[in-house]
């Protein structure tokens, strides 16, 4: 069966009305990582079976990607293995074929419904709710949630194509990222469109995992257009098991190894420090890759490269979810991991970049912006975990940022 049916399979009777046109204008005994070189095979070998599934399921999306859009029989194909109908009306999406807005939106959407195919399969059990919005601004979105599923207690995937004006908190807010924006009457037109998603696990051996990726126009008062990509994957585990976060960044080194030797470094740096509670003086997880602002090559070269990034989210992940989600846990685990959920709202509330912009966007949806946020969390107290437990031992790691591949 191909995945083209694979996909299409248990997609109930949805609305295929397009929207209105918009923007074209892990659990082991402490330390037993180390030891369970079986266990490291079946890991490398799940995330193989899951790459060479994709490489061969989308092969026929890759191939059409390369190729012009315009022919209309290959992108009703792709279209037709989406969640839901594009946020672009598709025959203005025929019409744009090789404009990086079309081409954009096309791996988002083909993004979101990849990792909802994989983590449905994986759960065995719920499916996603697909929710379909417009902003009355200009644009919309498509938000897919799965809530109290067997193995994830909320996952979600977004999908977001939006154009208007800039707040002038955005604007302020890129502008203390080193960006010189010029505007007329204080008005800024943008496009940004993105894929992201943060999947939160019922089982505290089973890690939580975000990724999104994103690209941004917009045009300045004398026509002058800039653009850029950002987006990033990465990984917060309950627990630390030296394989399972192994796998899991030596899967994003090799899709950034296709186009950079030296993009893996630098982004994966660049996590480390962008997702650090400062208050706390610890990192949300055990990072990953993340960037920001780049257009420092070609919007070819640089689409590639997220386009990697994006295919890489499910073999990184899933054989993970796969070899965990059937661990026993105790009351006390699952206790510990409500307690480093806080510390994931505490980011995303108070740091988070993409939160702040969604928030300071006029007409923005709110239960998207916020579906990062999982059902249950806990505070307590001044807790703090016995030395040498293997609480603590996570703690270390957030304090202090290792080289996992290397």
């Amino acid at each position: 069966m191909s995945l083209q049916v694979v996909l299409r399979a248990g997609r109930a009777v949805r609305g295929r009305l397009p929207l209105s046109s918009v923007c074209h204008g892990a659990r082991a005994v402490h330390g037993a990582a180390l030891r369970s070189t079986g266990r490291r095979s079946l890991l490398v070998a799940a995330g193989a079976a899951v790459t060479a599934g994709l490489v061969a399921g989308y092969g026929h999306l890759q191939r059409a990607d390369m190729a012009s859009v315009d022919h209309g029989e290959d992108l009703d194909r792709r279209v037709a293995a989406f969640m839901a109908p594009p946020v672009t009306e598709l025959e203005r999406l025929r019409r744009s074929g090789g404009d990086m807005k079309t081409r954009m939106e096309l791996l988002i959407m083909e993004t979101q419904a990849e990792v909802c195919r994989a983590l449905e399969e994986a759960d065995g059990g719920a499916g996603f709710t697909v929710d379909r919005w417009q902003r009355t601004e200009g644009g919309g979105g498509v938000s897919c949630v799965l809530q109290d599923g067997n193995v994830f207690e909320k996952a979600g995937v977004n999908v977001s194509v939006v154009y208007g004006y800039l707040s002038e908190e955005s604007i302020q807010q890129m502008r203390s990222r080193g960006k010189d924006l010029k505007t007329k009457d204080g008005k800024l037109p943008f496009c940004a469109m993105g894929v992201s998603s943060v999947i939160h696990p019922k089982n505290p051996h089973v890690p939580t995992i975000h990724f999104n990726y994103r690209y941004f126009e917009i045009e300045e008062a004398d026509g002058n257009k800039q653009w850029w990509f950002g987006g990033g994957t990465d990984l917060t585990p309950t627990y630390l098991n030296l394989e399972d976060v192994v796998h899991f960044h030596q899967t994003l080194r090799e899709a950034c190894d296709q186009h950079n030797p030296g993009f893996y470094p630098k982004f994966k740096k660049w996590c480390d420090d962008y997702f650090f509670i400062k208050h706390r003086g610890e990192r949300r997880g055990v990072g990953g890759i993340f960037f920001d602002d780049l257009d420092s090559l070609s919007k070819d070269k640089l689409f590639q490269f997220v386009k990697s990034c994006a295919k890489a989210v499910v073999p990184c992940y899933v054989p993970i979810v796969n070899k965990h989600k059937n661990d026993s846990f105790s009351p006390e685990e699952k206790m510990w991991q409500q307690l480093r959920r806080g510390r994931y709202v505490e980011f995303n509330l108070v740091y988070d970049r993409g939160t702040k912009f969604g928030l300071a966007t006029p007409g923005s949806r709110i239960e998207s912006i916020l579906m990062s946020l999982p059902l249950t969390a806990r505070w307590e107290y001044m807790h703090v975990p016995p030395p040498e437990s293997r609480e603590a031992e996570i703690l270390n790691v957030l304090r202090e940022p290792k080289d996992w591949v290397h």
